[in-house]
């Protein structure tokens, strides 16, 4: 087969095409009839990271996935440094220190730590080339999630350590039994419940239901349930408190805020809620054909703050409707499932994770971006992939399709 024909030119196009997309709605969040220098301003920075991107995709298709695999601990250990770098030189932007100053230009290592992760949870589970089974196993790749997740939480960025978090749904797949699954879903449940209704009311519920759990067994069982219903309940009082904890003195207020907005504990169109009934206006009059190119009235009146970023995709509902907001989701759906599709056509464990990793993330990306503008989930600032204006997370997602496009080139070797 042709070397040419071999590469996944549909993926790159994918790409290159929701770039192109996020270009033309970023020119028309910031474009402005009286004094366009602004809007050619940011057009010409993330032109530039988009061309940053494109040579960094075929650069990387020089290299052997067999040096990802050798050096991921390597790139793993650097990211936690970059991470770990941020108290001492990092730049505190909208309440976060989460970036680098380098000249005129702003570094994110967290959006480049996604790549680190993904590439040292496949080393790890390559190392198997086989499911993993050991619970011991499974409490290492928690681990090499769970330390940029809470680096990340401390900044405080909540929204990058979910990302991090999420790539449990790739363990799912690697053989992580359905017991795991069922606690995070009664860990979500609980977390819900605490900032709903209170730590004590719920650590109460937790004791009687562990209570009723045994008096309702057989006196031949009860003896035997007793100290496993006992540490259940200690562990989940325990994740309860440490929830409100968590809540109340790692969270800044505007995280607090913007929870207390979407379960309903508090109304605020006017402050802290103000983007999400922004965004929701703004979808809402695009109807389904959309306003126009440059057309859009909240768009141009400036209503959606910050909107060429987290809020990219106001500007696509309210400007090309129905049928743009489908049609982005529809590129993102094929370029997410091709990828799957690639990884489980993998010879190696090491590249079939690392594909599932990819698609996990820009999943999980889309999944929530989309939650935050259409006020289903708080803000949390995860921007729309290769859409966003910002060159740290389009760098970063080049650095993964990069990856992905050697693999599946490499897979007919």
């Amino acid at each position: 087969m042709n070397k040419l024909t071999r590469f996944d030119w549909f993926s790159l196009l994918l790409y290159v095409v929701l770039v192109a997309i996020g270009l033309v709605n970023i020119y028309s969040t910031m474009y402005n009839s009286n004094d366009n220098s602004i809007a050619l301003g940011f057009i010409q920075k993330q032109l530039i990271s988009f061309g940053l991107g494109i040579a960094l995709i075929f650069m990387i298709q020089f290299f052997d996935t067999r040096f990802f695999e050798r050096y991921a601990s390597i790139i793993y250990l650097i990211s936690l440094l970059s991470l770990s770098g941020l108290w001492l030189f990092g730049t505190e932007v909208s309440g976060a220190r989460s970036w680098y100053g380098i000249g005129g230009f702003s570094l994110q290592p967290s959006e480049f730590a996604k790549v680190a992760v993904a590439l040292a949870l496949a080393k790890f589970l390559g190392d198997f080339n086989t499911q993993i089974k050991r619970t011991k196993d499974y409490i290492v790749a928690f681990i090499i999630m769970g330390i940029p997740a809470v680096l990340t939480l401390l900044q405080p960025d909540p929204g990058t350590a979910l990302i991090f978090l999420s790539l449990f749904l790739v363990l799912h797949t690697e053989g992580l039994p359905s017991f795991f699954f069922t606690i995070l879903i009664s860990l979500f449940i609980l977390f819900i419940s605490t900032l709903l209704l209170g730590m004590y009311w719920v650590m109460f519920a937790i004791v009687l239901l562990a209570s009723l759990y045994i008096a309702l067994q057989s006196k031949r069982k009860r003896k035997k349930v007793v100290f496993p219903a006992v540490i259940a309940s200690v562990l989940f009082c325990g994740f309860t408190y440490s929830v409100t904890y968590i809540f109340e003195h790692i969270f800044e207020q505007r995280h607090r805020d913007r929870f207390n907005i979407l379960l309903g504990k508090k109304v605020d169109t006017q402050g802290i809620g103000y983007n999400i009934n922004q965004s929701q206006i703004a979808i809402g009059s695009g109807r389904f054909s959309g306003k126009g190119f440059l057309e859009g009235t909240q768009t141009k009146g400036g209503f959606v703050p910050e909107q060429q970023t987290d809020y990219i995709f106001t500007t696509i509902g309210e400007e090309w409707g129905f049928v743009g907001s489908a049609l982005v989701l529809i590129l993102f759906i094929t370029l997410i499932l091709r990828v799957v599709r690639i990884a489980y056509k993998q010879k190696t464990t090491f590249s079939r994770v690392f594909c599932l990793g990819f698609a996990c993330t820009l999943f999980i990306h889309v999944a929530i971006n989309l939650g935050m503008v259409v006020g289903l989930v708080p803000t949390i600032g995860i921007p729309l992939p290769l859409m966003s204006y910002g060159g740290s997370s389009l760098l970063a997602f080049s650095a993964f399709l990069g990856i992905y496009l050697r693999i599946a080139y490499q897979r007919m070797d």
